[in-house]
C-alpha cells in the first residue's frame, strides 16, 4: 500500500507496481483510524525531513505500536534515530518492532563498519557518500542539509565542527573496480555520529560526510554555511527551494556514485590496523541504495525472520550479506581494502583483487629485489610527424616484429623501478603506491610526465585506466592527458602485455604487446 498526502499521486505512482494499492493518509491526520481499518503488517515511513517532525516526532511509530504493527523509516537525522530507543520498553511490552535509521546510515554503514573492524578496537571511523551528480536529491534531503548547515556537529569526545564546512578528500575504489576520481567530502550531522561511541565506546573519532558535485555549487554551499557560522544568517533553510532547483539544472561530472567506510584501530596484538570497505554504483543505481535497507528487512520478514521486538536505531538490524541481492541486481560493486606497507606495490594497489587475477600476472607482480625478465615483442610506431618527434625524443622503439624484449624489476618498499629493453629501444620509468587524493591508484614518472592510473581486474586481465596525469610536476586537464587500451593477461604459463599510447593531439604513439618470461 502506497500511502500520500495526494491519492491522485499515489495512484500515478501505482501505475508501474502491478499489486500496489495507493490511499490517501496524511500523518498529520488521523494515522489510528487508517491503521486500524488496513492492518498492515509492516509501517514504513519515508517521508521526512524527520529534522522538523515537530513536538511529537514519533507520532506515526506511536500509532503503528497502539496497533501493534511493526515500524522501521528511512530517517537520517540524528536526534531522530537516536531517540527512538524512548520507545523500547512500551514496544518490548507491546511485542512490537520498531526501527530508525532503516536506510544508507546508519544501516549499511555499520553493516560494513561490523564486517572490517569485527577483530579490531576502533579508534577512528571516516564515512564519505559520494552520489552521481545525476541522482537528483530531493528537496526534502536539501531542507536537512539546510537546517543544520553551518551549525556545530559531535566529530569526537569533546570535540565538535561545522556542518558543510569542515571537509576531508576520500577516494571510493572497491579493489579490482575503476574508482571515483577524487572528491572533496563536507561534514554532515547523521546518526552515525551520536550512535557510533554507543557501540564502540573505544573510539576516538568519528567523521561522516557528503561529496557532491558539481565542486563548484558544494563550495557555494559551504560558503553559505560560513554565514550561519558567523550568524550573518540564521539558518539556510529558506534557501532551500533555491538550492534544489540549482542541483535540478546544474549537472556534469559522471554517471557513478560510491561510498567509502574507513576504520582505523587496534588489533589483539596491540597493532594498528586500517581497513576500508568501498561501493561503486555505476549508470546512476546510487539513489535505489538508501530503500534496499527497508527492502532487506521486508525480505526477512517474509523468510520468517522477524525484528526483534522493542524501540531502536538500526545498526545491528542488517548485515552486508542481506544486501548483497540487491547490490547484484543493480551492479553495484564494492570490496575491502586493507593496509599492508610490506606487501608487493601491485598487491597493495589492487587489494584483494590481486588474488583473483592469473597466476603469471600475479606472479611477476610478486617478485622482490631485482629480477630480469625477457621474451619478444611487437612495436608498432605512429606515422604522424609530431607522433614521431615525440617517439624520438622519449626514445621510444622502432617498429618491428619478434623484436628481443627485456624487462630488468628493481622492486622495493617505496615503489618499483622498470628498465624495459624492446629492440634497439630502452626507456625507464619509476611506479609508486598513490597517497592522498591518488590513494589507492598506481603512480608512474616517465620522465617530464607521471601519470596516474587506476588497475582494474577485467575477467582474466588485469587493465591500466588513465585517471590523471601532471608534466613538470604540475597537474594537467584530463582531456590532454595519454591514453589507450593497456593491459596484461596470460597464456598458458607465459605473462602477455598489450600496451597502447594514444595522444589526443598527435593519435597514435606507440603499441607494443608481446611476452615475457
Amino acid at each position: 500500500m502506497i500511502a500520500g498526502r495526494d491519492e491522485k499521486r499515489a495512484a500515478a505512482f501505482c501505475r508501474d507496481l502491478p499489486r500496489a494499492q495507493p490511499l490517501r493518509l496524511d500523518r498529520d491526520g488521523d494515522l489510528a483510524a487508517a491503521l486500524a481499518q488496513h492492518r498492515p503488517d509492516l509501517l514504513v515511513d519515508a517521508s521526512g525531513p524527520f529534522q522538523h517532525y515537530g513536538a511529537e516526532p514519533y507520532r506515526v511509530a506511536k500509532a503503528g505500536l497502539a496497533q501493534g504493527i511493526d515500524y522501521l523509516d528511512l530517517a537520517d537525522s540524528r536526534a531522530f534515530v537516536a531517540g527512538i530507543a524512548s520507545l523500547d520498553a512500551e514496544a518490548r511490552q507491546a511485542g512490537v518492532a520498531l526501527l530508525s535509521g532503516v536506510s544508507t546510515l546508519p544501516a549499511l554503514s555499520f553493516a560494513a563498519l561490523r564486517r572490517i573492524a569485527h577483530d579490531l578496537k576502533p579508534e577512528s571511523v571516516t564515512i564519505g557518500i559520494a552520489p552521481s551528480p545525476f541522482a537528483g536529491i530531493g528537496l526534502n534531503v536539501v531542507r536537512a542539509l539546510a537546517a543544520y548547515a553551518g551549525k556545530p556537529v559531535p566529530v569526537g569526545p569533546q570535540r565538535s565542527a561545522p556542518a558543510l564546512i569542515d571537509s576531508r578528500r576520500l577516494v571510493v575504489a572497491p579493489p579490482g573496480a575503476l574508482p571515483l576520481h577524487a572528491r572533496r567530502f563536507v561534514l554532515c550531522d547523521v546518526p552515525d555520529l551520536a550512535l557510533l561511541p554507543q557501540r564502540w565506546p573505544s573510539l576516538q573519532a568519528a567523521w561522516v560526510g557528503a561529496g557532491t558535485l558539481p565542486a563548484g555549487l558544494q563550495r557555494c554551499a559551504s560558503f553559505a554555511a560560513w554565514l550561519v557560522r558567523l550568524r550573518l544568517l540564521p539558518s539556510l533553510v529558506p534557501f532551500a527551494r533555491l538550492y534544489h532547483w540549482t542541483t535540478r539544472h546544474l549537472r556534469w561530472g559522471e554517471h557513478r556514485g560510491g561510498m567509502v567506510v574507513a576504520v582505523t584501530g587496534r588489533d589483539a596484538q596491540g597493532r594498528s590496523v586500517q581497513r576500508s570497505w568501498h561501493l561503486v554504483a555505476e549508470a546512476d543505481n546510487g539513489p535505489w541504495i538508501p530503500s534496499m535497507a527497508a527492502a532487506a528487512v521486508v525480505r526477512r520478514r517474509l523468510s520468517g525472520r522477524r525484528p526483534e521486538a522493542g524501540a531502536r536505531a538500526a545498526t545491528e538490524a542488517l548485515d552486508l550479506d542481506d544486501f548483497a541481492p540487491f547490490f547484484a541486481e543493480r551492479g553495484i560493486v564494492t570490496g575491502t581494502r586493507e593496509s599492508r606497507d610490506r606487501e608487493p606495490l601491485f598487491r597493495r594497489v589492487l587489494g584483494p583483487a590481486f588474488d583473483l587475477l592469473p597466476q603469471p600476472v600475479q606472479r611477476l607482480h610478486s617478485l622482490n629485489g631485482i629480477r630480469e625478465l625477457s621474451g619478444r615483442a611487437t612495436v608498432e610506431r605512429g606515422r604522424a610527424l609530431l607522433s614521431r618527434l615525440i617517439g624520438r625524443l622519449i626514445d621510444l622503439p622502432r617498429a618491428g616484429t619478434d623484436l628481443p624484449a627485456r624487462v630488468v624489476i628493481s622492486a622495493s618498499p617505496q615503489g618499483e623501478i622498470w628498465e624495459r629493453s624492446i629492440g634497439s629501444g630502452r626507456f625507464r620509468s619509476h611506479l609508486r603506491e598513490g597517497s592522498g587524493s591518488e590513494a589507492h591508484l598506481l603512480v608512474e614518472r616517465f620522465g617530464l610526465a607521471t601519470m596516474t592510473m587506476a588497475l582494474v581486474r577485467e575477467g582474466e586481465r588485469l587493465a591500466y585506466v588513465v585517471r590523471g596525469w601532471r608534466f613538470l610536476g604540475l597537474p594537467m586537464p584530463r582531456r590532454l592527458a595519454p591514453t589507450g587500451r593497456t593491459f596484461e593477461r596470460a597464456d598458458g604459463d607465459r605473462f602477455h602485455f598489450d600496451v597502447e599510447i594514444r595522444l589526443p593531439f598527435a593519435g597514435l604513439l606507440a603499441r607494443y604487446r608481446g611476452w615475457l618470461a
